[in-house]
């Protein structure tokens, strides 16, 4: 299903962002940013869940992105030029809802609320030149919220057949990848779990997100049915239990509860029998921060997507100390770098993330600002990272730099009760100071200064936090 877009379709794909926001960060660079979907679902939410696929044959990767109105097909081979290759119209327009995986060279997308709506499978062999769709119909199911693979069964979450209510989870063979089998349904073995939202799920073994019924574990039998082997119930700081994410060696689970001031949870699941949490951990102690999706990349290291905080990386290689390494802020609007300030609503912002390419280009989807490619900053040990962290007496950022009007200074953990900030012109003249400033024992600290008053010129700036400090050279420019 070749698209000729012609020329508004050559604008969308080589329209690249970078002069006119600043998104703040750390540790995670921004390589391009591309936003080209028209469409409205509400409040400015025109993207939703994305994913990516490696095609081995022609060494070349693809980000897929659902959209209010369709899914896109994106060759990121050249991550610093992003190219649109074809898309799949979904059948309600427009629709919030949109999540989407791959396995061999298919990709399953699916949807949720909006009527009517349809399942759909894209055969991705013949990119870069096209997509064909092969299914488009309301026979597996008409909505579901979200779908997973695991080796060649097809997991599908809340999902509907046309004309009924939502029904858990079921799973499907992939054998003919083209034409999926139904196995089972979990409502046949466990009425009792009366949503399923979100699932991870490794060699059979099921981590179902229940929503307000908690993290319920069930394996697939070899007989096709399903049999409970854990849960998590009625934890503290429980909210809607979200999503989760696994790490390799199977010891630790991620996962987020999608309620606004609740922590993200790092569980000990050695025991499935005697589930634990390890550790709870936010970057704020704002009641309207939101924890959306969990992205376990190693061991070590796993990403957040965090709605108005954008996507956040944690060092969880001690599961009970997680540690904030970095961030991206694909909604630079709202959130904690805006003065901690919310605006009173949570549903905006950064939806979800794929850091799984083997060039280690990072993919992250904003509701509101659309498609960003990342690279950390030489930290996850990939092609574009290679070296770990490099540890400073102080961790900060200041951005922008060079700057005309606001510097906004960026402090990660810290631990300290207070700090300040001084800034010296080049001949060591002191122009700002501020002591005792908030308590930065917070993962991450912003801190903005008006420098419009300044002479244009190269400036000091020392942050000190209790005996710790760090010094940054800033250019302000006229």
């Amino acid at each position: 299903m070749k698209k000729h877009l012609l020329v508004v379709g050559f604008l969308l794909t080589v329209v690249l962002v970078f002069a006119q926001t600043t998104y703040p960060s750390y540790n995670i660079n921004l390589l391009s940013h591309i936003d080209p979907e028209t469409g409205n679902a509400g409040d400015g939410r025109n993207y939703s869940g994305c994913w990516g696929w490696y095609q081995a044959s022609k060494n070349k990767e693809y980000a897929i992105v659902g959209t209010a109105t369709k899914t896109y097909f994106i060759d990121i081979t050249n991550p610093y030029n992003p190219q649109i290759k074809d898309s799949v119209m979904g059948r309600s327009t427009p629709c919030t809802w949109r999540e989407l995986k791959t396995y061999q060279n298919y990709c399953y997308i699916a949807s949720d609320v909006c009527n009517p709506n349809s399942f759909q499978i894209v055969d991705m062999q013949y990119l870069p030149d096209s997509v064909h769709v092969v299914y488009d119909d309301t026979t597996y199911f008409e909505k579901a919220h979200t779908l997973w693979v695991d080796g060649n069964k097809l997991y599908a979450a809340g999902f509907s057949p046309k004309g009924s209510g939502a029904i858990n989870m079921a799973v499907y063979s992939l054998t003919n990848p083209a034409v999926p089998t139904l196995i089972r349904r979990l409502s046949d073995d466990y009425p009792s779990i009366t949503y399923v939202h979100d699932m991870f799920v490794r060699n059979d073994t099921v981590y179902a997100s229940a929503a307000l019924q908690g993290l319920q574990v069930f394996r697939l039998t070899s007989t096709g049915t399903f049999t409970s082997i854990g849960s998590l119930t009625g934890y503290f700081d429980a909210g809607y239990n979200h999503s989760s994410y696994i790490t390799p060696n199977g010891k630790t689970l991620v996962f987020c509860d999608e309620t606004s001031g609740k922590s993200i949870k790092v569980a000990n699941v050695s025991n499935l029998g005697n589930i634990s949490i390890n550790a709870f951990t936010k970057p704020n102690n704002n009641p309207e921060f939101v924890a959306h999706n969990p992205y376990v990349y190693s061991n070590k290291w796993v990403f957040v997507s965090c709605y108005q905080d954008g996507l956040l990386l944690y060092d969880i290689s001690t599961p009970s100390n997680p540690i904030l390494r970095g961030f991206f802020d694909t909604y630079p609007q709202g959130g904690a770098n805006v003065s901690n300030n919310y605006f009173g609503t949570s549903y905006r912002g950064n939806w979800g993330a794929y850091p799984y390419f083997p060039s280690g280009v990072i993919l992250a989807c904003d509701m509101q600002n659309g498609i960003f490619l990342l690279e950390s900053d030489g930290l996850l040990g990939t092609a574009i990272g290679v070296n770990e962290l490099k540890h400073e007496t102080l961790q900060a950022k200041i951005y922008p730099n060079p700057a005309k009007e606001k510097i906004q200074i960026t402090l990660i953990e810290n631990k300290a009760k207070n700090y300040s900030v001084t800034i010296t012109n080049i001949i060591g003249q002191l122009v700002f100071e501020e002591d005792c400033l908030n308590d930065c024992s917070f993962p991450v600290t912003f801190k903005t200064i008006d420098v419009s008053r300044f002479d244009a010129g190269t400036y000091i700036v020392t942050i000190k936090a209790d005996n710790k400090q760090i010094q940054k050279k800033i250019i302000i420019s006229r």
